[in-house]
């Protein structure tokens, strides 16, 4: 395909908006130069003569977008899921990521991420490293020849890390950080780099004000964590007295980070009104993680709040806290999570509707990369599509309902193609 310029032919659906899903069925996809152009019902007679190719009665949906996914956790997913979020991350988690000095280790590990992340229903993610330079410039590395849309980052801890994951001092952290910058600087034309405090506990003031610095100078973006568990909550609130809640302690360190240059913030579960409208005034992003906040008995965020108050949001898997790269199952755990919000929580806090929740997944986190999760014409030309035709029916259903059945039975979806600004990063077929 000369230029990412061609057509897509098949059963179409996109988001519109947060409230309404557009369909077509036999419908036509044009892409130019990587960029979509609209989806038609009949092909506009000026797009005739682009390369056409008949998907059938295949789906074809947005790539979606995971905010919120941990790399050197991939390979230990779905194991110590009794313990809460501060014991896990002491007994599982960091021990892991410590193993990531040793190359051969991590070249390893990282292959088995890149290449799943490859062939999953993800084609932009924002993803935490570890604290290891080395490790972290082979994971952009991988990534990068995967063809997926990344934000990666080296991973910030002075403090409170254990044996083999812990930085002498903010001044050798923040020095790291610096090194590893000038490292990939023009490296990449895929993945990027984001600053990344794993969270205030992780960080003393000295270093989390220095990436501060580091933020505004550079104009680098930030990740972290914010409420996710009450344990960790309490904690900031002893290790930073003056806040007045835990978004504002990253008030205070100047990483909220601005509508310009955005921070994501996961989970969430425990954010009230105040750290609503901290998260809104600077623009900041939330990456919702159902599936990690219930398998650590976190709790259950108030996604309608989020989504209501117009704050900017999206979805994250938070593998390995997260069972799964799948975003089709992270949508369906995210809907059964607000329902049961709604049943068991607040009653005046309605569940979110699918409509909803696949715009969260597609265009909600998209937009944190720019236009992109929709086919509406501009929009970046990120597209997944989907053989579901051993979900057999004894009825004949919509593409609407199609795409509303693959969320909540995904195991006969099946991805035949998917493409990245109009390149073809995998294919069944390969």
């Amino acid at each position: 395909m000369s230029n990412n310029s061609f057509v897509l032919k098949g059963s179409i659906a996109f988001s519109e908006n947060s409230k309404d899903i557009i369909t077509y069925s036999n419908g036509y996809l044009v892409c130019e130069k990587g960029i979509c152009k609209g989806a038609f019902l009949e092909l506009p007679e000026k797009y005739k003569a682009l390369p056409l190719i008949d998907y059938g009665n295949k789906l074809i949906v947005p790539g979606m977008t995971d905010l919120h996914v941990h790399a050197p956790q991939y390979t230990f997913r779905g194991i110590g899921m009794d313990e809460e979020l501060l014991e896990w991350l002491s007994t599982y988690t960091f021990p892991e990521e410590a193993k990531y000095a040793d190359m051969e280790y991590a070249r390893k590990a990282y292959s088995y991420f890149s290449e799943d992340l490859r062939r999953c229903f993800t084609t932009r993610a924002v993803v935490f490293g570890t604290l290891h330079n080395e490790a972290t410039i082979e994971l952009m590395d991988q990534l990068e020849k995967t063809g997926v849309i990344t934000y990666v980052g080296k991973v910030n801890m002075d403090r409170n890390g254990g044996e083999g994951l812990e930085e002498a001092d903010a001044a050798e952290s923040l020095q790291a950080t610096e090194d590893w910058l000038e490292a990939i600087a023009g490296r990449y034309k895929n993945t990027m780099p984001i600053l990344t405090p794993r969270f205030i506990p992780s960080c003393s003031d000295e270093l989390m004000k220095g990436l501060g610095r580091l933020s505004a100078e550079k104009g680098l973006r930030i990740q972290s964590h914010l409420s996710e568990n009450p344990s960790e909550v309490a904690w900031v609130k002893e290790l930073v007295p003056e806040s007045t809640c835990y978004a504002n302690a990253y008030e205070l360190f100047d990483t909220m980070g601005t509508v310009d240059c955005p921070t994501i913030m996961a989970h969430c579960v425990y954010s009230d009104d105040l750290e609503m409208e901290i998260l809104k005034k600077h623009g900041a992003y939330i990456a919702h993680c159902a599936d990690s906040n219930m398998n650590l008995t976190s709790g259950i965020a108030p996604i309608r709040k989020f989504l209501d108050a117009g704050i900017n949001i999206g979805l994250g898997t938070d593998v390995a806290a997260g069972s799964s790269m799948n975003m089709i199952k992270t949508m369906l755990i995210s809907l059964q999570a607000s329902k049961m919000y709604y049943r068991l929580v607040d009653a005046d806090v309605k569940p979110l509707s699918f409509e909803e929740m696949f715009y969260l997944a597609t265009m909600g986190g998209g937009s944190y990369f720019g236009k992109v999760g929709s086919f509406k014409d501009g929009y970046d030309f990120d597209a997944v599509v989907i053989d579901d035709s051993k979900m057999y029916s004894m009825r004949d259903m919509s593409v609407r309902e199609r795409v509303e059945r693959m969320v909540y039975n995904d195991a006969d979806a099946i991805i035949t193609d998917k493409y990245v600004r109009g390149s073809k990063i995998y294919s069944r077929s390969e």
